[in-house]
């Protein structure tokens, strides 16, 4: 007589242990660990010092520390606002960084535009590189080269008087001053910030390429058509994510160049309230980064307001 193997039929799976074996996290857990080290420095450099932010409301005292301190209200508020020279400082900081932002976002599109046209990838990589650079050399050591440069004797202004110009005082006139910290900027970080565009570029399906030229459409009005559509959500969460320094003209930079010809236009924030509010005055400090920050947190909002409703484009 033959053994007959018995079959028993495995115990259902109920819904609850169905979805715990397909949860997400169970495929991404590892990806969320590599998370954990940046989520940390956030929290604990970040986060953990925001109840410092009532010193922005006391004459804070640091051997009496938060809790002993006297309250002030507003106080401090009204006399950064009414303290001389503030409200040009305002203008200057916006001036300066408005036209970083704009430039800062069309020279690294251009840039990356022109480059994914070169077909020699030597030289592609080559320009790549030069471009690259000057995002890793500190404002410490581009300023003093810029101070040489940009000097009255320096080698641009000695090419001027070539020409049989008068020289250009760069960094000692007002105006100039603004101009060449707008341009100083953008030739040190448009080489970095057209990487992300680069790689939007490298992310377009070439077959919306090859279907323009079939129909006859030429470099440019691919690049009208195809390209700028394509990589307008990207510019948009850049332009978006900038909106959040507009009182951050970058201090580094502003602070190795400028001097006393130029503070009338060259004066921002942060070199204001560094020259000014030094001695322990901490209450002034931090109600000065609680202005900045509600003014960055709000541009933000309403430039994510207004790019989701004209773009229909959302990061969440």
């Amino acid at each position: 007589m033959k053994d007959t193997a018995i079959i028993t039929s495995s115990p259902p799976v109920t819904a609850r242990a169905r979805a715990k074996r397909n949860h997400p996290l169970r495929k991404t857990w590892r990806l969320h660990l590599m998370l954990l080290p940046a989520v940390l420095v956030a929290l604990i450099f970040k986060y953990a010092p925001m109840p410092g932010i009532i010193m922005a409301f006391q004459d804070f005292k640091p051997w009496l520390g938060i809790s002993g301190s006297r309250w002030i209200g507003w106080d401090n508020f009204q006399l950064i606002f009414t303290m001389k020279g503030s409200v040009q400082v305002i203008w200057n900081t916006l001036i300066i960084s408005v036209l970083k932002i704009i430039f800062g976002l069309a020279v690294p599109v251009t840039f990356a535009l022109l480059i994914n046209e070169i077909r020699n990838m030597k030289l592609k990589r080559s320009l790549q590189t030069m471009v690259y650079l000057p995002h890793f050399m500190s404002w410490v050591i581009l300023g003093g080269i810029l101070l040489d440069v940009l000097s009255l004797d320096g080698v641009l202004n000695r090419l001027v008087a070539a020409l049989h110009i008068q020289p250009i005082m760069f960094l000692g006139e007002a105006n100039w001053f603004r101009f060449t910290v707008i341009v100083s900027d953008l030739w040190k970080e448009f080489g970095f910030s057209a990487i992300v565009f680069l790689a939007a570029l490298s992310g377009i399906n070439p077959d919306l390429y090859e279907a323009a030229e079939i129909d006859g459409a030429g470099r440019w009005q691919q690049t009208i058509h195809i390209t700028l559509p394509s990589l307008l959500p990207i510019m948009v969460v850049v332009f978006t994510l900038s909106l959040g320094n507009m009182l951050n003209a970058n201090f580094d930079q502003i602070y190795n160049l400028i001097n006393p010809l130029v503070l009338e236009k060259g004066d921002i924030i942060d070199t204001f309230v560094f020259r000014n509010f030094q001695g322990g005055q901490y209450s002034l400090a931090a109600t000065v980064g609680l202005f900045k920050s509600a003014v960055g947190f709000i541009l933000i909002s309403a430039g994510y307001y207004i790019s989701h409703k004209w773009t229909n484009y959302r990061v969440f």
